[in-house]
């Protein structure tokens, strides 16, 4: 009986691997398909909308069901949705995609995943949960590697408002953190995802119909340069479904049947190779390679953020 139940937790464990690295690999590709969709005339607005709103789309039917009719969560929950579709989903992703229209896609993903530090000086200055030595140790790391990535020792330029955006997608990244690691309410986790990329969508729509953020879509085809330069161009349509569908709607289902199988912690882990997956996505598609430097400098804070991670106490 024993050795059957070792065989289910094995398997169990190994699907739920091969989930991690599938969400992993579609989040991913979102960078180098949305730096594609506005080299062909789009905005970030514009990519961004479309890509949370047909994730959104695919998600609805599963929270329906998880609510289990139980409307009146969504109703004493407004305030997280709000937070959540507005800062975590449509600010985030926004400042990601106006970063990688400035900047390097793998650069620009490395910013954003110092988000775990930025947390834990969030819990420190809000909650007074002070950090331990092996947590300010993985800062100091990400931090070193975080200038090593920008390439800022060696005197090169940098554009500072793609840093800004990056930074701002940090922030973002971080308040999803916070507001998804919340246990206090019954509200599925599912609905929580739908209703903020629904209403963060929504929001985009609107602001680019008033005027507030320049919001333009084209069907003129998209180039993607490739890694010879060479290049190979595709109908507007496929990068959009690929934004849509496998980047999100893909990238979020697969990531949550695979933390319901690893555990919070553990998918948490396998998640960093989504800065591997963009890096291999951005030369494939894009044609840039990363300097040795940097490369050194993702790889501490990468070890940053995982001695981040081990150095917080067990929840």
């Amino acid at each position: 009986m024993s050795l059957v139940t070792h065989d289910k937790e094995t398997g169990r464990a190994a699907s739920g691997l091969g989930l991690a690295l599938v969400s992993a690999s579609s989040f991913g590709l979102s960078g180098p398909l949305g730096r594609g969709l506005m080299d062909a005339g789009w905005t970030s607005a514009a990519a961004v909308a479309v890509r949370v709103l047909l994730a959104a789309l695919v998600l609805l039917p599963v929270a329906v069901v998880r609510l289990r009719g139980r409307t009146h969560l969504l109703r004493r929950n407004a305030p997280l949705v709000a937070g959540y579709g507005l800062v975590a989903v449509a600010a985030c992703q926004l400042s990601f995609f106006n970063a990688v229209a400035r900047m390097e896609v793998g650069v620009a993903l490395l910013v954003e995943y110092t988000a775990p530090i930025a947390v834990v000086g969030w819990l420190w200055l809000r909650h007074g949960r002070r950090p331990g030595r092996l947590t300010v140790l993985g800062a100091a790391l990400g931090v070193v590697g975080l200038l090593l990535v920008l390439d800022l020792l060696s005197g090169a330029e940098v554009d500072v408002i793609g840093v800004l955006w990056a930074l701002g997608a940090m922030v973002g990244a971080a308040v999803y953190f916070v507001l998804s690691g919340r246990e206090d309410d019954a509200l599925p986790g599912s609905a929580l995802a739908a209703g903020g990329l629904l209403l963060g969508g929504l929001v985009l729509v609107v602001a680019g119909l008033v005027g507030l953020v320049p919001f333009e879509a084209t069907t003129a085809p998209v180039r993607f340069a490739g890694v010879a330069g060479d290049g190979v161009t595709v109908a507007w349509w496929l990068p959009v479904l690929g934004l849509g569908v496998v980047t999100a709607a893909l990238g979020y289902v697969t990531g949550i049947a695979a933390t319901r199988r690893l555990g919070s912690r553990l998918a948490s882990f396998v998640a960093l190779t989504e800065v591997l997956m963009s890096l291999v996505f951005a030369w494939v598609l894009l044609g840039e390679a990363v300097r040795p430097g940097q490369l050194v400098g993702g790889a501490l804070t990468l070890l940053g953020v995982v001695v981040v991670r081990l150095g917080e106490p067990r929840t």
